[in-house]
């Protein structure tokens, strides 16, 4: 009984482990982003880490930025731009800069596809190829 129960948190739990892929516009993977945070790059190298509070650090703790509500800001508090509910992404001056949409389908400001994230939060989809903040 216990083996049975065991495997089954096993199975259960691997669920919970796969890794979000952000993707390029030919379908390449640029990088992973696991359950716990670890962004790893196309290599498998571990190149930062979000956490629940949404701050971003680099591999040796760094804090790289934040996402404090909607705003994005650098690791000196300045705004980058702000990241909506919809998936519109506007820099510090408000000028569009594109779109992450609900199917993971990533738009630059002239509608052209960067790139893919499906299952990745929106909010770290915009951190990615809109900030270049990892």
């Amino acid at each position: 009984m216990e083996r049975l129960i065991f495997t089954l948190m096993m199975v259960l739990g691997l669920g919970h482990l796969q890794a979000q892929t952000i993707r390029d516009s030919n379908n390449a993977v640029l990088a992973t982003i696991s359950s716990d945070g670890d962004i790893r790059n196309s290599n498998n190298s571990l190149i930062a880490r979000i956490d629940r509070n949404g701050e971003v650090r680099d591999c040796n703790n760094k804090l790289l930025a934040k996402i404090d509500g909607r705003t994005v800001r650098n690791a000196n508090n300045s705004c980058l731009g702000d990241i909506y509910d919809d998936g519109t992404v506007r820099n510090s001056s408000s000028a569009y800069l594109g779109k992450v949409y609900s199917d993971g389908t990533v738009r630059n400001a002239n509608n052209s596809v960067m790139g893919y994230a499906k299952d990745v939060p929106m909010k770290y989809a915009a951190l990615f190829f809109f900030f270049k903040v990892f």
